[in-house]
């Protein structure tokens, strides 16, 4: 008897993971790539995917969001050098964020 049950198997495709690292590598440009690539994240949720894929996809959604609320608090913030603190501490930590997840998906390891 041949078995065509696929429910246990997992997509361990990264591919997707890739492309959103690549978006939000582009933060600088006006900041839409990476709203782009939240709103991939957003609505692609790979039922199938592997543990590692649908770690990075939320470690990405995570981090875009963490970014966006930190830049939008120093673009409130109204004396100059607390709203340049912020935004050179919210930049940094998006870097951060991007480099760790992106060479542990190259790995393949969870984040």
């Amino acid at each position: 008897m041949i078995s065509t049950a696929t429910e246990g198997a997992a997509i361990d495709d990264p591919s997707l993971a890739h492309l959103l690292y690549g978006l939000m590598t582009a933060f600088p440009l006006f900041f839409l790539p990476t709203l782009l690539g939240l709103a991939i994240n957003l609505a692609h949720k790979p039922q199938g995917a592997s543990a590692m894929v649908q770690s990075h996809l939320r470690w990405q959604r995570h981090s875009m969001i963490g970014f966006a609320i930190l830049a939008g608090l120093g673009f409130f913030l109204s004396p100059l050098w607390l709203s340049v603190s912020i935004y050179l501490v919210a930049t940094l930590w998006f870097c951060h964020r991007i480099i760790k997840g992106w060479l542990s998906l190259t790995e393949g390891v969870e984040v």
